[in-house]
């Protein structure tokens, strides 16, 4: 090596002393205090964290006039529900439904008219129905009766209609009339005209059913009784009746002058079609006349129109359960069923008629043609469509 002042400078020797150990740190030094207590925090996930609601606004307060306090604020409106409270419409409408059902049928006027007597006919398939129509007055103030051509107080009642209908299981209903002077068998009173088992004394509906059962063959399941202001306040409630009149009909008794063709009947008017014999077949032409006003009736009756009217259905319906007397077994729902089974395709007919007599003690009579007749009930007996051949039109 080559010292500062050029001249070579003398090697280095080597120290054969060992190298010094290294230095090693100091360990730490222990630590006396305590890091403090951590409470643990439930684990949020950022992305669904929902931001808080905002802070409601101070409600606002109108500003004091001069001389008067403050008024106080207002307290928050509530949200209502609207969809909770349309979905109690359907709930509420069904509870109205059910009670107006269960007043109504509450209403009707009930009678024991269907008893059970020895030797009654065996149930028969299908339904069937004893439909009669009477001239009482009951009810009838003197301004009705005159209205109605009743003719005045009449002590008792006698019946002007006799139908009977059949619902079969399947099939078109079946309407027939029986004329009130058909002569049958009166249990009890020997043979007579039909109608004199409901007006004699000691008879009535009861004896008058058991006397259409047996002289049918059929077993009846349901009565409905009609007067005459009943049978106008219904064709009222419906707002009149229209009806094609088969020929000009003029009939003081029966309070009714119409003209042959189609126009809108009144309850008045209505009743006296239904009950006028001024025509050339008598009692006859009134059968025909009945089913034939029954029949339009009953198409007014369940006509969507009626249906889709409250006002005009609550009418009807209050009407006729206000009117009708019915057997202690009948109900609301069971009219309802008669009604909708005769208003489609309905086979209206009588009992086929054999001739006329006279008889003592009775009168003029109507007689049945015994083969035909037990040929026609037999069918409906048998819950079958009456041969083509025993349908009178």
């Amino acid at each position: 090596m080559i010292r500062r002042d050029g001249r070579p400078a003398a090697p280095r020797a080597w120290s054969q002393e060992p190298a010094a150990e290294p230095v090693r740190p100091a360990p730490p030094r222990p630590r006396t205090e305590y890091a403090p207590t951590q409470t643990p925090q439930p684990y949020v996930d950022p992305q669904r964290r929902r931001p808080a609601p905002p802070a409601a606004p101070p409600p606002r307060t109108r500003r004091p006039s001069s001389g008067q306090p403050p008024e106080p604020p207002r307290p928050p409106r509530r949200r209502r529900n609207w969809g909770r409270r349309i979905g109690l419409v359907p709930l509420i409408l069904v509870i109205l439904l059910v009670g107006s059902v269960v007043y109504l049928d509450r209403s009707l006027n009930r009678i024991d008219a269907l008893a059970d007597y020895p030797g009654r006919i065996a149930d028969t398939p299908g339904t069937n129905w004893l439909l009669v129509g009477s001239d009482s007055r009951e009810g009838l103030t003197a301004e009705q009766d005159r209205e109605l051509a009743a003719g005045g107080a009449i002590e008792g009642k006698r019946t002007d209609t006799i139908i009977v209908v059949h619902v079969p299981e399947s099939g078109a209903a079946t309407m027939v009339s029986i004329p009130r002077d058909s002569y049958v068998d009166i249990p009890g009173w020997g043979s007579d005209k039909i109608n004199a088992a409901f007006s004699i004394e000691g008879g009535g509906p009861q004896l008058l059913a058991q006397t259409v059962e047996e002289a049918t063959g059929l077993h009846l399941d349901h009565y409905a009784e009609i007067g005459f202001g009943g049978f106008a306040d219904i064709v009222d409630a419906l707002g009149g009746v229209h009806l094609c009149v088969p020929y000009p009909i003029d009939d003081p008794l029966a309070g009714i002058n119409l003209q042959a063709g189609c126009q809108d009947l009144t309850g008045p008017e209505a009743l006296g079609f239904v009950r006028s014999r001024a025509t050339p077949l008598a009692d006859l032409d009134r059968m025909n006349n009945q089913r034939l006003f029954m029949s339009a009736m009953l198409d007014k009756a369940t006509s969507l129109g009626t249906m889709l009217n409250p006002f005009r259905l609550w009418s009807l319906v209050t009407d006729t359960a206000g009117s009708l007397e019915v057997d202690e077994g009948d109900h609301l729902w069971n009219l309802a069923s008669l009604a909708w089974a005769m208003r489609g395709d309905l086979v209206t007919t009588t009992v086929p008629v054999g001739g006329f007599e006279d008889v003592a003690g009775s009168g003029n009579v109507l007689l049945w043609d015994q083969e035909k007749a037990s040929r026609f009930f037999e069918a409906l007996a048998n819950d079958e469509p009456v041969p083509a051949d025993l349908v009178a039109n």
